[in-house]
């Protein structure tokens, strides 16, 4: 998609506001316009040194179309509101709802939380997007109307409004493509700058050693210089369509005094006539320079919608119809037939023809070296990948036929990558779930060895958390991550090394609760402690991404 075909379609989501955008401007141009004539007319009875009632009645019609002007402009400033809070709003949902069902080979290469720094442009459409309506719109319609009323004045302003549209068509036509180019460039560069600044603030520690914070400066001073390069080359396009409207104003407005003197000599025009006309012209050029300001903003605009599309053509997970199929809660049994996983750009399966079945309140472990294929296989089975070639069945029926909602509702799954959000303990076990009771919160977090620290803390569970858990131990964060995964209440606990940085004393304890047979759950678990072993029903071993 096109930046230009964005913008199209952020017109259409919100047509009816931007038709009474125009509407109001139309209303407003004319109005604006019709204030010259009143102008001119009064300048006529001063000229013939006439005071009258009429004169007064213009006068006063003069500052009523003035006070309309601006209550138009009022109503088009609320209508404006409105589109930037619905833009923002329909941006963080676009955000939210798709990170989650984005499909996990469009995110294989990227890193998530840059991608996220997108949604800052959403600011940038906000502004930029009401602003183009209210300044973009009142000066095409003012150029338009003033052209139209100039040509009742004289047939020369024809021509003349003919010229003028031309001039404009080639300023923009010359300009806009390389104008887009170079902005979009420029905006690349920085969000390179931001990801790297994001990447020392990451890794401030590490970056403390002179060394490695001589490279953090070298590096940002490449990136800073790749991007001031490249906003050189925008400055330059702008630069010049500056200098395009400089000698426009001027040709024209000499043009214009010259060529309306003449007529005013040669009597084809009056003085009052005159006057309006210059008014007209005047405001036709102010109208000219804030179509060419607006190009900038333009640009600025399309810019961001592309950088927003960064995230929203990410392809994301089909949604489940109608005729998918819902499990009861008699039970899960998981059959994996003839799967093989390859990931994106690699040349070797990691997981190569693997036929397993777990059956319900099963305790599976599935061992073997690194880079064996067992995390893979837990996030296949989880349905965060889908196989290259093969077929999972749940409960002897393709996952593809399975509502994936209802699916996932029943898995509790842990990553390596899982850590806690911003927010208190409490938000972090319970994700506001307001059907769990209080003791039953308590009883998990005594299996998981979390109740003893929670009773250290002034606050208790409502101690806020900053993000990824900065100001508790690392063996914290995964009891409190286990907590979440058992108040979930799933049938299928899928594990990835869950407690590596956990005392030997305290994991035992904890492996003891969650192997335990008396529990509802099925248990799998790829794991690099034997400590697993002795409860386990079936032990899957992994080499080289095969059975063995």
């Amino acid at each position: 998609m096109t930046p230009l075909e964005r913008f199209k379609n952020l017109i259409l989501i919100d047509k009816r506001d931007i038709y009474q955008i125009f509407l109001y401007s139309i209303f407003g141009g004319l109005i604006s316009l019709t204030l010259p004539l009143g102008i001119q007319s009064i300048v006529n009875f001063i000229q013939a040194g006439k005071v009258s009632t009429s004169w007064g009645i213009l006068v006063i019609v003069v500052v009523i179309g003035v006070i309309l002007v601006g209550v138009f402009k009022i109503m088009q400033y609320r209508i404006t509101e409105n589109l930037q809070q619905k833009i923002f709003v329909r941006s963080s949902f676009d955000f939210s709802f798709r990170f989650p069902k984005i499909k996990f080979n469009q995110l294989y290469n990227q890193y998530p939380p840059e991608l996220a720094n997108r949604f800052f442009d959403t600011l940038s459409v906000q502004k930029g997007f009401s602003k183009l309506l209210l300044d973009i719109s009142a000066a095409i319609l003012q150029i338009l109307f003033g052209i139209i009323l100039l040509s009742l004045y004289h047939p020369f302003f024809i021509l003349f409004g003919i010229l003028l549209l031309g001039l404009l068509y080639f300023i923009f036509k010359a300009n806009f493509k390389v104008g887009l180019e170079t902005s979009l460039k420029e905006s690349k560069y920085k969000y390179k700058v931001a990801h790297w600044i994001q990447e020392i603030a990451r890794n401030h520690l590490s970056f403390k050693n002179q060394n490695l914070f001589e490279f953090s400066l070298n590096k940002n001073d490449d990136l800073v210089n790749d991007y001031l390069n490249y906003r050189e080359k925008h400055f330059k396009i702008l630069k010049r369509q500056f200098i395009q409207l400089v000698g426009f104003k001027t040709i024209i407005t000499a043009g214009l005094l010259i060529i309306g003197g003449i007529l005013v000599l040669s009597q084809q025009m009056n003085i009052g006539q005159f006057v309006a006309a210059e008014i007209i012209i005047l405001t036709i050029i102010t109208a000219v320079e804030k179509l060419f300001g607006g190009l900038e903003l333009f640009y600025d605009v399309l810019t961001s919608l592309e950088k927003l599309g960064a995230v929203s053509d990410l392809e994301i997970e089909k949604e489940s119809n109608s005729q998918n199929f819902f499990l009861d809660n008699e039970g899960i049994t998981l059959e994996v037939k003839n799967v093989y996983y390859k990931y994106p750009q690699a040349e070797i399966p990691i997981l190569n023809n693997i036929n397993l079945t777990i059956r319900p309140k099963e305790r599976v472990v599935i061992k073997g070296e690194n880079g064996s294929g067992k995390s893979t296989l837990i996030r296949l089975l989880a349905k965060i990948i889908d196989p290259s070639t093969g077929t999972l069945f749940v409960n002897n029926v393709n996952i593809d036929k399975i509502n994936i909602g209802n699916y996932r509702s029943k898995i509790g799954l842990i990553t390596r990558d899982d850590s806690t959000f911003e927010g208190t303990i409490l938000d972090n076990i319970t994700c506001q779930n307001e059907n769990l009771k209080i003791n039953e919160i308590n009883t998990v977090l005594e299996q998981v060895q979390l109740i003893d620290f929670i009773k250290t803390l002034p606050l208790g569970l409502d101690t806020p958390l900053f993000p990824g858990g900065k100001q508790i131990n690392a063996s914290v964060v995964q009891k409190i991550i286990l907590a979440r995964c058992i108040l979930s209440k799933p049938e299928i606990i899928l594990l990835e090394d869950p407690i590596t940085k956990i005392d030997k004393k305290q994991s035992q304890k904890i492996i003891a609760f969650l192997m335990d047979k008396n529990h509802p759950w099925t248990v799998v678990v790829s794991a690099s402690s034997k400590d697993w072993l002795p409860q386990a029903t079936q032990i899957i071993t992994l080499e080289n991404g095969q059975i063995v």
